[in-house]
């Protein structure tokens, strides 16, 4: 004969049953369902991504950033939000990046001056080993420029000014030790001559009183360029290897005689410690992204000559470039006049 238990019995330990599997999913101890759970919660990226540009909105290497990040966004299938935090030359915003959690969901520009801002005492950390690089995505076109009525007619009107008054010739740049101060700084001491440098906290400020004819000459990347178009403001001279398409009849410095050369080119990256999983996939996202048609309309309207180089090699060049620095830095004695200003 079969025994049998009582209804009420049953039941009760059909309910004991179904309260020790919850408690066991709870606990993790034994579950089918929870792995897969996480494994999908898991996929990256699953909420939106910050990106840090360390310089004003509407400079150069800010539309830049941008062009980037919304074809970027569309390869990732997720939202990035643009954070300015402009200062310092774009340290201020590559210590934030610096010091995010390295997870992927905060990434930035990081300047190509973070090699000498480290060494100069301005950023506390060695750009070689503490940050994580994507990839190098486009350089700049600096130049000088004046206001149409500028009483400088061409580069060689400033130097014969600033020779027979050292100090009364002014320029506005982007920030004391930045590219566009220390590449006038280069340029002045290949002439032998010296400016009177005025800094600003990004290019589009300098360029407003330049244009008001508060100062003299505007050293930036091609903020000047649509005003220069307009025949508002005269290029005196371009700073690239070889002279800009868009502005072919501009001679270079290194053409004038002067032995000067400044590209900066920008470069995306995040925290050190990224997961590797999570570094391959924005490190794809922003090798096309470079390679799209509608970024490449973007550099080629704001003079920024592609220069792409993934991730392992654009650190690469970062520590190339922080040897040239050591060396910069010593020549002009960028140290006492950091320390002066």
């Amino acid at each position: 004969m079969t025994d049998r238990l009582p209804v009420s019995a049953m039941r009760r330990r059909l309910l004991l049953g179904s309260a020790a599997a919850t408690a066991a999913a709870a606990t993790g101890t034994v579950s089918l369902l929870a792995p897969r759970v996480a494994r999908a919660a898991g996929v990256y990226p699953d909420r939106p991504i910050t990106f840090i540009c360390p310089w004003p909105v509407g400079g150069t290497a800010d539309q830049s950033m941008r062009a980037l990040c919304q074809v970027a966004s569309g390869i990732l299938k997720q939202s990035i939000v643009i954070e300015n935090r402009a200062g310092a030359s774009g340290m201020i915003g590559t210590k934030a990046l610096a010091r995010a959690t390295p997870d992927g969901y905060t990434i930035g520009q990081i300047p190509i001056s973070v090699a000498r801002f480290s060494q100069v005492g301005l950023l506390q950390l060695d750009p070689r080993k503490e940050l994580t690089y994507l990839a190098r995505t486009s350089g700049q076109t600096f130049g000088i420029a004046v206001p149409e009525n500028s009483r400088f007619k061409t580069l060689a009107d400033v130097v014969a000014e600033a020779k027979a008054n050292p100090g009364r010739v002014t320029y506005a740049h982007a920030g004391v030790g930045g590219a566009t101060h220390v590449g006038m700084e280069q340029f002045a001491l290949a002439a032998g001559i010296k400016f009177n440098a005025i800094a600003y906290k990004g290019g589009s400020a300098a360029l407003q009183d330049v244009l008001a004819s508060q100062v003299d000459l505007l050293a930036d990347s091609s903020s000047w360029a649509p005003h220069v178009e307009a025949g508002k403001m005269r290029l005196l001279a371009t700073w690239g290897e070889q002279r800009t398409p868009r502005f072919n009849t501009v001679p270079t410095l290194k053409e004038l005689g002067y032995n000067v050369v400044v590209e900066a080119p920008n470069g995306i990256g995040a925290p050190k410690g990224l997961p590797p999983e999570v570094e391959k996939k924005l490190r794809d996202a922003f090798r096309a992204a470079v390679a799209s048609p509608e970024f490449k309309t973007v550099a080629a309207r704001i003079d920024a000559p592609i220069m792409y180089l993934d991730g392992p090699d654009y650190r690469k060049y970062v520590s190339e470039v922080y040897d040239q620095e050591t060396q910069l830095i010593q020549r002009l004695k960028l140290k006492e006049m950091l320390a002066q200003s």
